[in-house]
């Protein structure tokens, strides 16, 4: 899962500049500058001001990106064979995880750059907002190629996938879930997902 935290910090970072702006892309620019801008203070570690500092940012997340719809899209194939208990378990177990995923961001030094190229609708409805992350790589210049998706979440739009290089969370997380789920069974992935939640990045 290293590589889906990666993913995950990647989707807010600094814009750069909005090409075809939509109702979409609005939205994006907005979750990223708001996030961006908590992400940059620095309090001290342990502080009131650090709690304080993480609250704000899984409000921040919480507004923009639809967990609970990411969790139920990557265990499509699971889901209806839990428990209304073991799917309660298992999406607040994913919520925590992502979101601390994000307040361990507050300590990151995220050095990169978007570029808004683009805003589509397809054939389901969805949004998508297409971006190019600017960044370096062994000290030459990086790019990324980063799609959101967006759906209505009654009068708003909320993110419930990010593609990275067409590669998308829902699609990474399911083939992991399906996989340890088909091995270990559900209180294995519940397992593995608390003591990833629990293991300093």
């Amino acid at each position: 899962m290293k590589r889906l935290v990666t993913l995950l910090l990647l989707l807010f970072v600094t814009p750069a500049f909005a090409q075809k702006a939509g109702p979409g892309t609005t939205v994006v620019k907005q979750a990223n500058e708001k996030i961006s801008a908590l992400l940059k203070q620095k309090p001290a570690a342990g502080s009131k001001e650090e709690k304080d500092l993480a609250g704000k940012v899984t409000t921040s997340v919480r507004d923009f990106l639809d967990i609970d719809e990411l969790g139920k899209r990557a265990m499509v194939t699971q889901w209806t064979k839990l428990s209304a208990a073991q799917q309660k378990e298992f999406l607040d177990t994913l919520r925590s995880l992502i979101e601390d995923n994000y307040i361990r961001g507050l300590r990151a030094n995220l050095e990169y750059t978007v570029d808004y190229t683009g805003e589509t609708t397809d054939k389901d409805g969805n949004t998508i907002v297409t971006t190019t992350i600017n960044t370096k790589r062994h000290g030459r210049p990086y790019k990324i190629e980063v799609d959101y998706v967006l759906k209505k979440d009654g009068d708003k739009l909320k993110a419930w996938d990010v593609k990275t290089d067409g590669v998308g969370l829902v699609e990474n997380y399911k083939t992991q879930f399906d996989t340890i789920i088909g091995k270990e069974g559900f209180d294995g992935l519940i397992a593995r997902m608390k003591k990833k939640q629990s293991t300093p990045t």
